[in-house]
């Protein structure tokens, strides 16, 4: 096969891309490859090919937590550092998540619309999702009920609290 940029030499790298359900494929020679950033296949990181340089610097700095600038983040369980992270695209141990949160959830942000799940839900899980949602509302208002010393509104929210968080209680 031959390298689609000079169009002489023989394609060596093999590169893929997703983008908005459209798969690009690109192949290139050494030199070609060279030229355009791709060095070394094996020391690639997912996170630098995803998302560019900018996202392994973060990890570099300690997930651009203040502070933490030119310190390597560390897991105290299973000694997996923010350049391992860099290096694999994987973590070390379930500990790793909450070490490298930060770091993480920028990631996660720039890959993805945000953090938080947007899909399909099971049902049961949603129903308790839905509960929670709901008793944190009432929550909310029981406050600002209780803060205009609006107090028979307070324990009717303060009583339908309660309701829900009996089992089998409506949504």
């Amino acid at each position: 096969m031959q390298c689609q940029v000079c169009k002489k030499a023989q394609a060596k790298v093999h590169y893929t891309q997703i983008h908005e359900n459209q798969m690009k494929k690109v192949d290139l020679c050494d030199a070609c490859a060279k030229e355009n950033g791709i060095n070394d296949p094996a020391s690639f990181a997912l996170t630098e090919i995803v998302l560019g340089l900018g996202a392994s610097k973060k990890l570099e700095d300690g997930g651009g937590a203040p502070g933490n600038a030119g310190s390597e983040v560390t897991c105290i369980h299973c000694g997996f550092t923010s350049a391992d992270l860099k290096k694999s695209g994987r973590l070390g141990c379930s500990e790793c998540y909450g070490t490298f949160a930060e770091a993480l959830e920028s990631l996660l942000k720039n890959m993805h619309k945000g953090t938080q799940h947007r899909g399909k839900v099971p049902p049961n899980a949603r129903r308790a999702i839905d509960l929670e949602a709901r008793i944190l509302q009432l929550e909310s208002e029981l406050k600002a009920a209780i803060s205009r010393e609006d107090f028979e509104s307070a324990a009717q929210f303060r009583d339908a609290i309660k309701v829900a968080r009996q089992p089998g209680a409506p949504v």
